[in-house]
C-alpha cells in the first residue's frame, strides 16, 4: 500500500536517488540495506496538515515514511553518506548518495523542511494563543456589558443583550476548552518525542563509546602485529645471512668436487702406469730385479691408490654431508616463508577490517 494516497493533498517537492540502510536493532551499531540497489526518495509536502515528510518505496514496500520535526537532524557522516534518527519509527535512517553533490543538496532540502516545520508549530502555537486570549478578553467584556444594560435598560433590553452574549462566550469558552485539549495533547505528545530522542541519543552515545572501544582494542591488535612483523623482519635478516652461508657451503661443495674429478683423473693415470708395469714385468722375465724394484713401486702406487680412496670416499661423506644440510635449510627456509605469507595475510585482512570499521563509524 502506497504512503501517500491518490487523493491526499501530499506533493512531492525534491527527489533523489540513494541507497537507503536502517541502524540494526540489536546491537545499534552496525548499518543494514533496506534496498537492494539505490531507490527514489523524496521529500512531500502536506498543505491541509502544513507537515513535511520523507518517503521512499521499494517496489511494493514502504522503507521510508518519517514524518519532519523541528527536532530532527541529518548528520554528514562521510562524503556521500548521512543519516538521522526518527524517535517515532524508533530508527536511524542512513542514505549512500552517489555523489557528495547529491548529498548536500538533501541535507540543504533537510534544513529547509526542518526550518519550514518549527514555523508552521510556532504559527500554530501563536493562533492557539491569540485564540485563548480573545476568549478571556471575551469574557472580561461580556459581564460589564451585561452590567450597563442592567443598569440602563429594562428587562425586555436586559433579556435582548444577555441572550446573544452568553452564546458568544459560550461558543469561545468551547473553542478555548478544544484549543486547550489540542495543546495539552501536543504537549504530551512533544514530551513523548522528547523522551524517545533523549533515549535514542543514549543509544547512540553508548554505541559510540563502544565503538572507540572497538577502535582502542583494533590499536593494541595493530601494535602486536607490529611488533610481530618486525619480529619477522629480524628472522628474515637472519635466513637472509643463513642463505649467505649456504652459497658458500655451496662454493667449498664445488671446490671439493673439481679436487675429487682431479683426483680421479690422477688415479686413473696411476692405474694406466700400474697396467703398464704389469705388462712390462710379464714381457721381460730377465729383468727381474728390475721387477722387484717394479713391484716395490707397484706396492707404493698400491698403498697410495689406497690412501687416494680413502681421501674419496672421505670427500664423498663430507659432499653428502654438505648435500644434507643444504636440503635441511632449504626446507627450513620454505616453513619460515610459508609462515611469513600466512602473517602477511593475516596483516592484510586486518587492514580491511580497519577500513570497513572506518567506513562503518
Amino acid at each position: 500500500i502506497s504512503p501517500v494516497p491518490p487523493y491526499s493533498r501530499e506533493q512531492p517537492i525534491f527527489t533523489t536517488r540513494a541507497h537507503v540502510f536502517q541502524i540494526d536493532p540489536s546491537t545499534k551499531k552496525n548499518w543494514v540495506p533496506a534496498s537492494k540497489q539505490a531507490v527514489t526518495v523524496s521529500y512531500f509536502y502536506d498543505s491541509t496538515r502544513n507537515s513535511y515528510r520523507i518517503i521512499s518505496v521499494d517496489g511494493a514496500k514502504v522503507i521510508i515514511n518519517s514524518t519532519i520535526t523541528p527536532n530532527m537532524t541529518f548528520t554528514k557522516t562521510s562524503q556521500k553518506f548521512g543519516q538521522w534518527a526518527d524517535s517515532r519509527a524508533n530508527t536511524v535512517f542512513g542514505l549512500g548518495f552517489p555523489s557528495e553533490q547529491q548529498l548536500t543538496k538533501f541535507a540543504e532540502k533537510f534544513q529547509e523542511v526542518k526550518e519550514a516545520a518549527k514555523l508552521a508549530r510556532d504559527r500554530s502555537q501563536e493562533k492557539i494563543e491569540t485564540s485563548s486570549n480573545h476568549s478571556q478578553e471575551s469574557g472580561r467584556e461580556t459581564p460589564s456589558s451585561t452590567r450597563a444594560s442592567s443598569v440602563n435598560g429594562t428587562d425586555d433590553e436586559k433579556a435582548s443583550h444577555s441572550g446573544p452574549a452568553e452564546a458568544h462566550l459560550k461558543s469561545e469558552n468551547d473553542k478555548l476548552k478544544i484549543a486547550l485539549a489540542q495543546s495539552s495533547s501536543n504537549v504530551k505528545k512533544w514530551e513523548t518525542e522528547l523522551q524517545t530522542l533523549r533515549e535514542s541519543n543514549a543509544r547512540l552515545t553508548t554505541a559510540l563509546q563502544e565503538s572507540a572501544a572497538s577502535i582502542e582494542h583494533w590499536k593494541k591488535q595493530f601494535s602486536a602485529c607490529k611488533e610481530e612483523n618486525d619480529q619477522l623482519r629480524s628472522k628474515i635478516e637472519e635466513l637472509e645471512e643463513q642463505c649467505n652461508e649456504i652459497n658458500k657451503e655451496k662454493e667449498r661443495n664445488a671446490q671439493l668436487s673439481r679436487r675429487l674429478q682431479e683426483l680421479e683423473t690422477e688415479l686413473q693415470d696411476k692405474e694406466l702406469e700400474l697396467e703398464e708395469l704389469r705388462k712390462q714385468g710379464e714381457i721381460i722375465p730377465q729383468l727381474m730385479s728390475e721387477c722387484e724394484s717394479v713391484s716395490q713401486q707397484l706396492q707404493d702406487a698400491e698403498n697410495k691408490n689406497k690412501d687416494l680412496e680413502e681421501k674419496v670416499r672421505t670427500l664423498r661423506t663430507e659432499v653428502e654431508e654438505s648435500k644434507h644440510r643444504q636440503t635441511n635449510l632449504k626446507t627450513e627456509l620454505k616453513n619460515f616463508l610459508d609462515v611469513l605469507d600466512g602473517k602477511i595475510d593475516e596483516l592484510h585482512d586486518f587492514r580491511q577490517g580497519l577500513s570497513k570499521l572506518g567506513v562503518d563509524n
